[in-house]
């Protein structure tokens, strides 16, 4: 969400004098809210052993974020301008990654208990991923 906003502070920092302040305040907030995410991703992954990806993930878009701060520190536009739309690029293409995999989720669930299976009859074997 942060990133989204920024999309909209870039264009005040263009247009109004205030602008600047705003922009300036939430490339701070998004280089916390990328640290934390890569901070939970860590804590989430090392008790469960799961797949390292989120970690990954979390890592390069907090490396993005690290290197947008400075170019935008040092007034490099001509770095700073494809950067941030490469981010912004990014965080939709998450959205919709998340998105779509919760639909079709969804949609699997609700078609195994739509042949009458549900909670209640699966027996003990069956993985929670094939539900």
């Amino acid at each position: 969400m942060a990133v989204f906003v920024q999309a909209i502070t870039a264009g005040l920092l263009l247009t109004t004098s205030g602008g600047g302040a705003l922009h300036s305040a939430g490339s701070y907030t998004v280089f916390i809210v990328t640290l934390l995410h890569l901070i939970v991703a860590i804590l989430v992954w090392r008790p469960g052993g799961g797949s390292p990806r989120p970690i990954r993930y979390a890592a390069g878009f907090f490396a993005l974020t690290s290197a947008q701060v400075a170019l935008g520190l040092a007034h490099m536009t001509a770095l700073h301008v494809p950067v941030g739309v490469l981010m912004f690029g990014l965080s939709v293409l998450q959205l919709v990654r998340i998105w779509t995999g919760r639909r079709a989720h969804g949609a699997a669930a609700a078609s195994t208990v739509g042949r009458g299976a549900d909670r209640d009859t699966l027996d003990e074997s069956t993985p929670a991923g094939q539900l």
